[in-house]
């Protein structure tokens, strides 16, 4: 089971990389000390401390043809965390 699925890159969440907070898509069932013991073996950093946040999926409506379609976005399980002081993951180092 890979514990972390992808990293946030977004604007309000690079943002927050400065005060060595990091935020991460996890997997729905992982709790706080798989993830946190995922990223240190990942990134081989120290981790202060884990925040989790279940993000329930926009609902979505388009208008088609035969009528309108709605529906959600999948739900996601939401991973910040706090890294040691001076301490930082460079995700544009592996592309």
């Amino acid at each position: 089971m890979a514990i972390l699925i992808k990293p946030i890159l977004t604007e309000k969440a690079t943002s927050s990389n400065d005060k060595g907070k990091f935020s991460f898509i996890v997997d729905t069932k992982a709790n706080k000390v798989q993830v946190k013991k995922a990223v240190e073996k990942t990134y081989d950093v120290n981790v202060v401390s884990v925040n989790t946040i279940n993000v329930l999926g926009k609902s979505v409506s388009k208008f088609t043809k035969t009528g309108v379609v709605s529906g959600r976005k999948p739900s996601y399980k939401k991973a910040i965390v706090q890294l040691k002081e001076g301490e930082f993951i460079d995700f544009y180092s592996q592309i």
